[in-house]
């Protein structure tokens, strides 16, 4: 049953994902959703759908509010709109591989936190296997164009070999602890299939940069005792931010239809 009072909204970063989440709720696309304000660090000059805030004057107003704005939101403000009684969806789940970060969100009430998957999928098979018993080996593999994934703590000559590239090259292998951590924008998908694993060191990732790449793609591949999975997605990227997959507003907005009250879904 839907619920009898509109869930109240604030959306934080009016970005690539957040002006596609935001316009979705202000055209009456989410069933029990209202898009109450919108927290920028940038003055928006009245070309978002709803008063621009302050995060402090959006947990004052809201009792959802949605994370769309990158790993430092989530850790310098998470703690802190749980604890004012507003839930909290989080986007980048890449601030979730800091354990003393997640803890904390997990345990700060009365507000509840709650997370996306964006832009992959197999998470909740991955999650019922993982009830079975521990996973031997889960790899995943990113590719994407490779001006979508320099950054400032690479060297010269690792920015040649990508920027002259005729073909696939890998720019880090690491965990899913490591690699959202030096990809902040780009790598979430790792964070998420982590928390499905249970374990951020378990999970080995490949960061390919490839000028080929007319599709985003995430491959992962997972085994054992109980059986052996793969699941490849392939995404155009937005076109506002190609570090980003066209798909993961529409993912947040899944979400925030099932937080709304929305029956009928497989959650």
């Amino acid at each position: 049953m839907s619920r009898a009072t509109p869930r109240k909204v604030g959306l934080i970063g009016w970005g690539a994902i957040g002006r596609v989440v935001g316009g979705a709720l202000a055209a009456g696309q989410v069933p029990g959703a209202e898009l109450v304000c919108v927290v920028d660090n940038r003055p928006l000059a009245g070309t978002a759908p709803a008063p621009q805030r302050t995060v402090e004057q959006a947990m004052e107003t809201c009792d959802l509010i949605v994370e769309a704005a990158g790993q430092g939101v989530v850790r310098e403000w998470g703690a802190a709109i749980l604890a004012s009684g507003t839930d909290l969806l989080i986007a980048s789940t890449g601030a979730l591989t800091d354990d003393t970060l997640t803890d904390k969100l997990l345990h700060t009430t009365p507000g509840r936190v709650y997370f996306t998957g964006g832009a992959v999928g197999g998470l909740d098979l991955l999650q019922a296997v993982r009830a079975m018993g521990p996973l031997d080996e889960v790899r995943l593999t990113t590719t994407k164009l490779p001006a979508t994934l320099e950054q400032p703590w690479m060297d010269a000559e690792l920015l040649r070999r990508m920027r002259s590239a005729t073909g696939p090259v890998e720019v880090m292998a690491g965990t899913a602890r490591d690699v959202p951590v030096k990809f902040p924008k780009s790598t979430n998908v790792a964070a998420s299939v982590a928390l499905a694993v249970g374990d951020p060191d378990a999970v080995r990732v490949s960061v390919v940069a490839d000028p080929a790449a007319a599709h985003t793609s995430h491959v992962i591949e997972a085994s054992g005792a109980h059986g052996a999975y793969r699941f490849e997605v392939r995404h155009l990227p937005a076109a506002a931010n190609p570090a980003t997959s066209q798909v993961v507003p529409y993912a947040v907005l899944r979400s925030l239809a099932a937080l709304a009250g929305r029956t009928g879904q497989i959650l």
